[in-house]
């Protein structure tokens, strides 16, 4: 199933309805400032493990990142430091993922590995589906299949012809992105990039 959402004036009945399928456990593709992504309700151990169990990975080698509305959610979630906080501040929104120190709040999935990894894209359609949810959002990038066009991770109904039976809703916020976000590791000091990708920090 596709839903297809604007940067603005969405009807707020199609938010509900994404809003309840999350809660409900439901699955959901979506775009961000970078790429298009699949996600869960951040808080819900068993569609955590949906979306692992899709992309193949363990979650105690790999890191998770949960989307949230903003800063002061943050700090629900993980550690921040103040001057983790200053460069955040300096670059959210944005198309960056900040590794920190994760929280009691966070289900075990993610406190197996202590870390989590902190997304605010500036895309409104995502933030309004996490502001409504009042919850944030785990997200991961879409199973990577070689073999397929780039299409099929860019272009919503192709998205929604190669991943559509994995998912309960593909919500269609037009072309998206090629480029990964920028990963900073704030666990150590100061913090490092430990991959380049669309965003430029600014220190």
């Amino acid at each position: 199933m596709i839903l297809k959402l604007y940067d603005k004036n969405n009807n707020p009945e199609d938010l509900n309805k994404i809003v309840r399928i999350l809660n409900d456990g439901g699955l959901i593709i979506y775009p961000t400032d970078t790429t298009y992504a699949i996600g869960c309700h951040a808080l819900k151990e068993r569609s955590i493990e949906k979306i692992c169990k899709i992309k193949d990975i363990n979650p105690r080698k790999s890191h998770l990142s949960i989307i949230c509305y903003d800063l002061s959610s943050i700090s629900t979630y993980a550690k921040v430091n103040n001057n983790t906080f200053k460069l955040m501040k300096h670059n959210l929104p944005g198309p960056f993922t900040f590794i920190l120190d994760g929280t009691t709040q966070l289900p075990k999935s993610f406190r197996n590995r202590k870390e989590v990894g902190i997304r605010m894209p500036d895309n409104y359609i995502i933030r309004d589906i996490v502001r409504m949810l009042e919850a944030p959002i785990m997200t991961s990038t879409l199973p990577f299949n070689k073999h397929k066009d780039i299409e099929y991770f860019t272009n919503p109904e192709l998205i929604d012809e190669e991943y559509g039976n994995l998912v309960d809703l593909v919500v269609d916020g037009g072309i998206g992105g090629i480029e990964p976000s920028t990963i900073i590791d704030c666990t150590q000091d100061p913090p490092e990039i430990i991959r380049q990708g669309k965003g430029i920090l600014i220190k």
